[in-house]
Order: structure tokens, then C-alpha cells, then sequence
């Protein structure tokens, strides 16, 4: 028993373990003081009982039965008290390490580049922050206490066993190890089982989640047979990992209590022949029999511990492996040196510049953007155009920093990006993706989400920019609509223009439109793009495979495979030979073919 409990301790990462409960020293240091009282407590109550029940066999006297009665209900009282105080200290240091460590994880995840957590894959990342972290919870609550408190009831358990009778106690406790083996066996095998079970869950839930997200097209499609197909495939198998699960619980439990039953029956029957003879006093044999209850527990327990240890130092590891990670995209200096990011940005004007521009992603085997080279004046409108994949949405994603970036390619005013704060660069920058995230809340805190604090006239003043305000006066509850999960209950345009109103609510020096407008038709882009022109002094950067649109830009920048190959003015570009002139003859003839179709 000894040589497990050693291996189990052996194998756990204690540097990491003490790491964790260091800032909870003293608390944990009071549950085992506490867990020590109670073990002392445990093993004097049997000794009071074994001198009660021995006085009984010299006569029967009422006031001594009573006060020997009220001593051991005193005892047990205060052994119950301070195993419940152990108990809280305890799990009270792994429910605050677990409110600790996941704020730790969620902060770290927020540091980390958004190509980070793509590859990752958000359900990996889910995982760690949520069941990894009950892991390390167990394994610093309950497996701690277990474990120690298994040490403490052996310790002093068995020397006061042994003091009694050696041969009884060797008698009583060897089938102990037996036991042990079965909870190991099927302790595992439990483990297994209801990991399966929750997975069983999870696809269950995500089936469900997508379902009612998509149900639109389900009944488009006429496809709820083979979804409720589907849901009963995925049904019938959470319901067959709960019922195995139940079955090896329903087998265990039994074993583990016919064990203790023989064990007790065979100190039973060999302590009855020792009271015979004289060797043992039946306040002895009493004793024994209370010491081997108090045995029973932990040791069957301690099998579930080790599996508890084990999943727990998985976990562990794996969370240390994302708090390790150092993101690719930070500052280089401490936060706490940085100016309010409002104090800088409210001096930039918003002046962009390239000097070689190079950016690779993480284990991409070559750079996308291949030295880039421009400049753009503060408050000039400018397009990004190129054939699809020459690398506009990465060079949008450069100026936020959104992507690694060298030092000495990219400055805003003079000033390199990677030297700026990032809280300061991406307060100068507002940036409307390709596919504008919304959140499940009302189509007026999304609006604000940039800026939280602004009012309702800026609100409504935002909207009308980008041209969404005569679609808000169709909806029931105007700009407190719930635009439902990522923004599920608007059209795709509506989407996109709520993105972009965002970005106009936000007083940034520079915007940034990665393609914004591709879900509008060309009428209200010319509407967005004039009332977007109307704001003086902001610098706009303009990714459009939109050629009308660019042609109304001050300046088009012509992008191909990762380079700036053309640069000018619409009117110039179409009279030279080039990429420019053969993307605006393209899109001339597939609108020419739309108009023939239509």
C-alpha cells in the first residue's frame, strides 16, 4: 500500500502541483493540521470504546456507562466538526485554484493571434479551459485530500491495530490489496467509460446547436428525416454509454462490499476463538472491528485517487503547454509603461507606410507577402485590389498587427508598429473583416461593441453611414433587435453592414475594409462609399474585388502574388497594360454577361 501511494506521488509533476497550491500555502497547511485532528481523534474513539466495553465485563454501573457514553459522543462530535472544517479548506483551495486558473487561461487565450487559435481549433481550446481545469481541480482537492488523508488513517490506524492483536490485524486487512485491484480495474475502466459518456454528450449537444442554427435550410432541403436520423444514432448512443457505465458501477460497489463484508466476518470468526481463550478482550475485538470500518473507505477510494492523479497530471500538462505558449504578436514593452491607449492615437493622423513588407504565417513554408513597398497620405482613400489569393486580406490583417510583423516594415506616422502599443495601434485602426463576427445581443450593442460607452444619437448616426438605418425601421424592435447567434437572424448584407457601422461608431485616424462591401449590391455600396468619404481626415484603405468601387478611390493599389505591381489612379491603370487593365476587362464582361442573362 505504502509502495503505491510512493509511486503515485512519484509520478505527479510536484513542481507544478506545488506551483499551483504555493499562494494557498497556509490554508492548505490548516486542512491538514485539521485532517490530523481528525485521524487522532479517529483512532482514540475505538480506544475509548475498547476501555468502555472492557469496564462492562467487571459490572454494570449507569453514571459510568453515561459519562463514558458523553466523553465518546463529545469526540466524535468534534472529530465530525474538524473533518468538515478539513474538508472545506481543502476544496476550497482547488475551487479557487480553478476560478484562478481559468481567468489565467482566459486572459492568456485573449493574447494569443487570431491564426493561433484557427489552428488550435477552438473546441481544443474549449477543452483545456473547462474540463482540463476541473481535472487540476480534482486532483488538488480531492486527490489531496484522498491522499492524504489515506496516508494519515494508516499511520495511526495500523500501529494502534497491530498494538491490539498483529495477527487479527494482518488477518482483517489482507484482502485490502484485493480491493485496491478492483477499484483499479474498474476504477479505469469507469474513467473510460464516462469519458465516452461525455463525449456521447457533446456530440449530442453540437448536433442539436447545429441543427437549430441551420434549420432553414433542413426544411429547405425537406431533410428532417435524416437529421432526426441522425439525432437518434446520436441518442441511442448516450443512452448505451450511460448504461454501461451504470452496469460496471452497479458491479464494483457490490464487490467492494462483499470484500469488506469477509474481511470483518474473518476477523469475526478468528477473534471469537481468540475471546475464548482469553488472548483477546472483547473491548479488543470491538476496536479492531471499528479500526477496520475506518479502513474500508480509504482504501477503496485510494484506486479512484491514483486514476484522479493520473488524469490530473494529463491536464496539467496540457494547460502549462498553453500557459507556456508566448504569443508570436505582443509588446515589447511591459502594459504598464504604455501611455492610455486614447492619449497616442488621438494624435495619429493616420499616415501608412511599407518598406519592404514581408509576412510569413506560422509553419507556412513561404512568406505571402514579398516585399511590399507604398505609402498613404493621411486622410487619402485608397483601394487594395489583385486576383484572388495574392495576399490583400493578409496585408489588411498587417496593419492591425493581426499577423507577425518585422520591425522596420510597417509605420503609421513614423512610427514603427511593432514599437506602438497594441492596445494603442489597434485603437488608431478600425478593421471591417470579410465576414463580420456579431455577438447574441441587440443589434445596438453591436454597433457600440468598439466603444461601449457611446450614445444613442452616435448609434443611429453610425447606422445611417452605412446605410442600414431604413433596414432598422423594418425591424419589430428597432435597434434593440437580438440579432441572435453570430448575428444568425440578419441578412448576409445586414451583417456586413452592421461590421461596418461598428467601425464608423469607432473615432479611429485609419479604417480598414477587408472586401466589406461584397455582400451589398453596387447602388448601396456607392452610398456607403460616399457617406464613408464624407468623414474628413480619416485614412481609408479600400480591399475590393469591386472595381466600380476602386474607381472611385483616390489611389488603387494593384496587388499580385504577394507583391504591389501597379499603383495609380483608375483612369491611368486602365490605359496601361497590366493586371489592372485585365481584372476591369474581366469584370466588364461577366457584368455584361449578368445584364445578356438577366
Amino acid at each position: 500500500m505504502a509502495l503505491l501511494l510512493v509511486d503515485a506521488v512519484a509520478a505527479l509533476r510536484l513542481d507544478l502541483i506545488g506551483r499551483y497550491l504555493r499562494p494557498h500555502r497556509r490554508t492548505v497547511l490548516l486542512g491538514a493540521i485539521a485532517l490530523v485532528i481528525v485521524n487522532l481523534l479517529g483512532v482514540t474513539i475505538p480506544m475509548e470504546v475498547q476501555k468502555a466495553v472492557d469496564e462492562l465485563q467487571g459490572g454494570f454501573a449507569y453514571q459510568r456507562v453515561l459519562t463514558q457514553a458523553a466523553w465518546i459522543a463529545l469526540l466524535a462530535s468534534v472529530m465530525g466538526v474538524v473533518r468538515l472544517i478539513s474538508r472545506q479548506l481543502v476544496f476550497g483551495v482547488g475551487r479557487q485554484v480553478e476560478v484562478e486558473l481559468r481567468q489565467r487561461l482566459f486572459d492568456h487565450m485573449l493574447k494569443q493571434e487570431p491564426a493561433w487559435v484557427q489552428t488550435t481549433g477552438s473546441g481544443e481550446v474549449i477543452a483545456r479551459a473547462t474540463s482540463d481545469v476541473e481535472n487540476i481541480r480534482r486532483l488538488l482537492g480531492f486527490s489531496i485530500l484522498s491522499l492524504t488523508n489515506t496516508a494519515l488513517v494508516y499511520s495511526v490506524t495500523l500501529p494502534a491495530m497491530l498494538a491490539i492483536d498483529p495477527g487479527l490485524t494482518v488477518a482483517a486487512v489482507g484482502l485490502y490489496p484485493v480491493m485496491l485491484g478492483c477499484v483499479r480495474l474498474f476504477g479505469g475502466r469507469m474513467m473510460h467509460q464516462q469519458r465516452r459518456q461525455q463525449e456521447n454528450l457533446a456530440t449530442l449537444s453540437e448536433l442539436i446547436q447545429e441543427d437549430l442554427s441551420g434549420i432553414g435550410a433542413i426544411k429547405i432541403y425537406s431533410q428532417e428525416t435524416s437529421e432526426l436520423a441522425a439525432f437518434s444514432e446520436r441518442n441511442h448512443n448516450y443512452r448505451d454509454s450511460q448504461i454501461r457505465l451504470a452496469r460496471t458501477r452497479s458491479t464494483l460497489f457490490p464487490l467492494l462490499e462483499g470484500i469488506s463484508s469477509i474481511s470483518l466476518l474473518l476477523l469475526l470468526s478468528l477473534g471469537s476463538g481468540k475471546l475464548e481463550s482469553g488472548a483477546l478482550s472483547t473491548g479488543g475485538l470491538v476496536a479492531l472491528i471499528l479500526y477496520v470500518g475506518q479502513l474500508v473507505f480509504p482504501t477503496a477510494l485510494l484506486g479512484f485517487t491514483l486514476n484522479t492523479f493520473q488524469i490530473g497530471q494529463v491536464s496539467l500538462e496540457r494547460v502549462e503547454e498553453l500557459l507556456q505558449r508566448v504569443p508570436l504578436i505582443r509588446d515589447q514593452q511591459p502594459a504598464s509603461s504604455h501611455q492610455p491607449p486614447t492619449t497616442l492615437s488621438d494624435r495619429l493622423q493616420g499616415r501608412l507606410e511599407a518598406r519592404g513588407l514581408r509576412v510569413r504565417y506560422e509553419g507556412a513554408e513561404q512568406d505571402v507577402l514579398l516585399g511590399v513597398d507604398f505609402c498613404i497620405q493621411a486622410g487619402e482613400l485608397v483601394a487594395v485590389v489583385g486576383p484572388v489569393g495574392c495576399g490583400k486580406t493578409t496585408l489588411a490583417r498587417a496593419f492591425g498587427r493581426m499577423v507577425p510583423v518585422e520591425p522596420g516594415q510597417l509605420f503609421l506616422d513614423g512610427m514603427d508598429v511593432t514599437s506602438l502599443p497594441l492596445q494603442t495601434l489597434r485603437h488608431s485602426m478600425a478593421m471591417v473583416p470579410q465576414e463580420g463576427f456579431l455577438f447574441t445581443s441587440s443589434l445596438a450593442d453591436n454597433l457600440r461593441y468598439g466603444d461601449p460607452e457611446a450614445s444613442d444619437e452616435r448609434v443611429e448616426s453610425s447606422a445611417e453611414q452605412a446605410r442600414l438605418a431604413d433596414d432598422v425601421r423594418g425591424f419589430p424592435d428597432g435597434f434593440q433587435t437580438i440579432v441572435g447567434e453570430r448575428g444568425i437572424t440578419l441578412s448576409g448584407g445586414q451583417r456586413q453592414r452592421t461590421a461596418l457601422g461598428r467601425a464608423l461608431l469607432v473615432s479611429s485616424p485609419v479604417l480598414i475594409l477587408d472586401d466589406a462591401l461584397a455582400s451589398v449590391d453596387n447602388n448601396t455600396a456607392a452610398a456607403v462609399l460616399e457617406s464613408i468619404r464624407g468623414q474628413q481626415g480619416r485614412t481609408i484603405v479600400m480591399i475590393s474585388h469591386q472595381l466600380s468601387a476602386a474607381a472611385a478611390c483616390d489611389r488603387i493599389l494593384v496587388m499580385e502574388a504577394g507583391r504591389i505591381v501597379q499603383q495609380g489612379h483608375h483612369n491611368d491603370l486602365i490605359r496601361t497594360h497590366g493586371t489592372y487593365q485585365r481584372l476591369w476587362e474581366r469584370q466588364q464582361a461577366a457584368e455584361q454577361l449578368d445584364a445578356m442573362a438577366s
